[in-house]
């Protein structure tokens, strides 16, 4: 991968596919890489479902995004939080 680029987060493909859509509403490009998909059109394995797709955005973009994934999943576990406690 080019020194251009950092890796901002490994999940699932639709996990990833709903960050990606996050990002770009925020002005952030994003780069997707399904490592599960490429790895078996090449003959083997390599990942698995939880884990398959990593997403990259540029250097310049990282701490942006950074922030934007970590405010978003605070937001999310707070709530699951709320309504498990209610």
């Amino acid at each position: 991968m080019s020194e251009d680029i950092k890796e901002v987060y490994t999940g699932s493909k639709a996990e990833c596919l709903w960050l990606q859509e996050y990002l770009k509403e925020n002005d952030i490009g994003v780069i997707s890489k399904n490592i599960l998909e490429s790895s078996m059109s090449a003959g083997f394995a390599q990942g698995y479902p939880g884990q398959s797709t990593k997403l990259y955005v540029e250097n310049i973009n990282f701490e942006k995004a950074k922030e934007l994934l970590d405010k978003y999943f605070t937001e999310r576990n707070n709530t699951g939080n709320a309504e498990t406690n209610v």
